[in-house]
This record gives structure tokens, C-alpha cells and sequence, in this order.
């Protein structure tokens, strides 16, 4: 779920003044027009993957990167990947996604723009097929053998003013592959999150203020008598049986461009990032259990994915 290092030094670049001499106008004028098109790059590192509030890495670092392309006429496309944990995705370590979409503004109203675009989350190799619990009957047995995918697509719109955004996403298919065969009372398709975001530069030192909140509202809940083979496993229980992944996140922190030596495009951030329904992301919950298979025969390996932390972000944009 990308988090991109790279809008804040995009703004940056726009909003510098340009002075030219008249003979440096001239030279810009006998020179080819420049391209449409533009190409950047990104890498980063963050000290936890929360992604919509979630922890995507067990709470663990996570290395980060993607590209991007853009027109002058405001079409975009780009595809990014980081680090995730085999615990919530097993057999994947990495997700990739892949993007694209159209910005504009909104003559009538200066400082107002919008977006419209779609979005694929991808995790190579990882598949609901594979989900273990190690507390199962046997450790061995596929929680899920009919299951899907993890691959999600989305498509989103949002509209943005000054440093004011919000935006809203609904899934076009099952979300996150939870759907019949994976232990939910019916399909995920529909699922929507809403947010709002703030990036407000401040006085000092180049700082920026981010902030967001976010409501995701799945389209479906856990089957708590769902079994696979009539058996004895209940792939969709937990210690606390809440059925219900919806939550409320938030996060808020400061952001600073910087140069290093005489290289440009860094940014780091420092964020204070929580969700709340303790009941399903916490460490007795569905949600926050892991699906790899780890644990002893008695208590399954489980983590509060959802619980308050400070990141720490570094990246470049090239």
C-alpha cells in the first residue's frame, strides 16, 4: 500500500521561484522543447510498514522503492514494492503494486484539484492456500485449501485543496481474497476506505505537518463456523471471535526535505501511527494473528499489528 517519499519533493520543486537573465531566456528558447513526459525514482526505508494503520512487517523494518512516470496533461502511472511479513501474506516477502491514473484542477475554483485512478496490490508467491495455524489439529493441514489470491485491485477518486486532501477507494473484487472459501460469510467486493490527509508547511526549519485519518469499512465478516473439510479446524476463530475487521487509523507527525552534500531529494519523517478494534487487529484477534504456522500447539504466534508506534522514515527521490 504505497506511501510515497515522493509527493512532498515534487511540491517542493514546483513551488520554488525561477529566475532567468534575458540571454539565458534566449538559449532556453533556441533549445528543443523540453518533454512531456517526466521519470522519477524512489527509495526508502521505514523503521515499521504501517499501511492504513496496519502493520504490514510484524513490526519490523521494511525496505521500500518504486518508479513513476507522468504527463504534462496530468496522466500518471507508476509501480512500487516493499518488504511485508510472511506471517499475514505466507509465502510472500514482498508486495508490488502497480498503478495509474489522471490529475487535474478545477478552473473555478483556484487551488482545487482532483484525481481519479486504480490501483493492484500484489504479493508474489503468497495465496490463502497456504495459510497454517500452528494450533490446529494439524499444523500441517491447509487452513484454506480452496483459496485465492491475496492480489487486491481498488479504484479511487479524491479532490484536494491547498494541503487539504481526501480521497476515497473501493475495492473491484474480493478484499484481500477474503470471500466464501476463506472463511467469511460472503464476498469482500465493495469494500470501501475513506481518508483525509493534511501536509501543511510550517514556518521552520522546512518542516512539514502530516496528518490523516482514515475509516476502512470491509463488505463482509468472518464465518466463525466455517470449516474446510467439516473437520475440527475453524480457520476463521480466534481468542476473542470478533468477526468484524472495520477500524478507524490515524497518524501524525513532521516531515523535512533535505539535501545530503550536494544531493537533493531527501526526506525524512518522523509519525505516530494507530488504529483502533483491538478485538480483531490485536494479539487476540483475527487479524492479528499469523497465518504462517508459527506458535506451539496451544496458542498460535500473534502480534498487536494495530497498536500505537512511532516510524521513523528516510528516503531520496531521483
Amino acid at each position: 500500500m504505497r506511501k510515497s517519499i515522493l509527493t512532498l519533493a515534487v511540491l517542493s520543486t514546483l513551488a520554488l521561484p525561477s529566475f532567468a537573465s534575458a540571454e539565458e531566456a534566449a538559449e532556453t528558447t533556441a533549445k528543443a522543447p523540453e518533454s512531456a513526459w517526466s521519470l522519477t525514482s524512489n527509495v526508502g526505508f521505514v523503521s515499521d510498514y504501517y499501511a492504513r494503520g496496519i502493520s504490514q512487517s510484524w513490526h519490523k523494518p521494511a525496505l521500500q522503492g518504486g518508479i513513476d512516470v507522468a504527463h504534462s496533461s496530468g496522466f500518471y502511472a507508476g509501480a512500487w514494492g516493499s518488504s511485508v511479513t510472511p506471517n499475514t501474506f505466507p509465502d510472500a516477502t514482498v508486495e508490488l503494486d502497480a498503478y495509474a491514473g489522471y490529475n487535474g484542477t478545477i478552473p473555478a475554483v483556484e487551488g482545487l484539484g482532483y484525481t481519479v485512478g486504480a490501483i493492484g496490490y500484489f504479493y508474489p508467491g503468497g495465496s490463502w492456500k497456504k495459510y497454517r495455524s500452528s494450533n490446529a489439529t494439524d499444523p500441517n493441514l491447509a487452513m484454506t485449501p480452496r483459496g485465492g489470491r491475496w492480489d487486491t485491485y481498488e479504484a479511487n477518486f479524491g479532490l484536494s485543496y491547498k494541503w487539504l486532501s481526501a480521497k476515497a477507494s473501493v475495492t473491484l473484487g474480493d478484499w484481500f481474497g477474503a470471500e466464501k472459501k476463506t472463511g467469511w460469510d460472503g464476498g469482500t467486493s465493495g469494500t470501501t476506505y475513506l481518508e483525509l490527509n493534511a501536509a501543511y508547511p510550517l514556518p521552520w526549519e522546512g518542516l512539514t505537518l502530516v496528518a490523516h485519518v482514515g475509516h476502512l469499512n470491509v463488505a463482509g465478516k468472518l464465518d466463525l463456523n466455517f470449516t474446510p473439510d467439516g473437520g475440527s479446524n475453524f480457520p476463521s476463530r480466534s481468542l476473542s471471535n470478533e468477526t468484524n475487521p472495520d477500524y478507524t487509523d490515524w497518524k501524525i507527525g513532521l516531515s523535512k526535505a533535505f539535501k545530503v552534500a550536494n544531493s537533493e531529494g531527501w526526506n525524512a519523517g518522523v509519525y505516530w501511527v494507530e488504529s483502533n478494534n483491538d478485538d480483531y487487529w490485536g494479539s487476540k484477534g483475527y487479524g492479528g494473528t499469523s497465518f504462517n504456522g508459527k506458535g506451539n500447539s496451544t496458542t498460535a504466534q500473534s502480534k498487536n499489528l494495530n497498536d500505537g508506534r512511532l516510524i521513523l522514515t528516510v528516503g531520496r527521490t531521483f
